[in-house]
């Protein structure tokens, strides 16, 4: 045996001892590693390439599927309020005449509100501040901006909904309280 011979079969006896030979052996992926302390996490496949095909989606086809689950799910939209509007009211079933005329006599607490329209040159800081207010990006809130009318938030205080209003007018946007 040559002496290259030799030297090769040394050095691949070296490299078998130190790498041992366990086919049970667990290879944390990347995504594992960086949200799992642990470093051997077992996974289903089947999990794996749903999230693999999830995280290769659009934006759109994203809220596309959003909108399917939630429906074969039967998961209702919840409203984004603010913290201290308390938990919405679940929609009532149509309420006689006689009873809604009653309730108007009663002063209004909790207030809807509503972007109808807005004058063409204040839209970009429109939409900055509905951007600001809702918590969306920018995309979204120019989307939001240009389907008006369109509730803007619902259930807030008079105060709350009075401050929203005059920011909004302030800014060239006609906006109701309801």
């Amino acid at each position: 045996m040559s002496l290259v011979a030799r030297s090769c079969a040394r050095i691949a006896r070296l490299n078998a001892a130190a790498v041992p030979r366990c086919s049970a052996v667990i290879i944390p992926s990347v995504s594992a590693r960086r949200w799992n302390s642990s470093a051997a996490a077992v996974v289903d496949p089947k999990i794996v390439e749903i999230v693999d095909k999830i995280s290769t989606l659009t934006l759109l086809e994203t809220a596309g599927l959003v909108s399917l689950l939630k429906s074969r799910l039967n998961i209702p939209d919840m409203a984004m309020s603010s913290f201290s509007s308390g938990p919405a009211a679940p929609a009532a079933a149509a309420a006689p005449v006689e009873e809604i005329a009653e309730e108007v006599v009663e002063e209004k607490t909790m207030f809807n509100v509503k972007l109808m329209k807005f004058d063409a040159g204040a839209k970009p800081k429109i939409i900055k501040e509905v951007k600001s207010l809702l918590g969306l990006s920018l995309v979204d809130s120019k989307k939001f901006v240009e389907a008006a009318p369109k509730m803007l938030k619902e259930g807030l205080v008079k105060e709350e909904a009075e401050k929203i209003q005059k920011t909004l007018a302030a800014l060239g946007a006609e906006v109701v309280l309801e």
